[in-house]
């Protein structure tokens, strides 16, 4: 049993940064999906992989895994780089 343990980027229909500040933890699939042939539903027999606990901080989530043993990668954040631009700058 492992997991990751991340923090979630801001989705494209969010404009600011409101939800994003919290870590997560997800379990890594234990077995592959398979796709039921009658009705045509993604399966899995895997219960973790539906449990998604969330977290304030980033050694909230390391201690609790920790303390669970359960084995671990933490995804630090990635800073969004943004450029500065005059129109100036552009011909039209």
């Amino acid at each position: 049993m492992s997991a990751r343990i991340f923090s979630p980027a801001k989705t494209a229909m969010q404009s600011g940064k409101a939800k994003t500040g919290h870590w997560v933890l997800e379990f890594d699939p234990a077995q592959r999906k398979k796709i039921d042939p009658l009705m045509g539903y993604t399966t899995s027999g895997d219960m973790l992989s539906q449990v998604r606990l969330t977290f304030d901080t980033k050694e909230e989530a390391v201690a609790y895994a920790e303390k669970q043993g359960i084995a671990f990668r933490v995804e630090d954040r990635r800073r969004r780089s943004v450029g500065r631009f005059l129109f100036g700058q552009f011909p039209l």
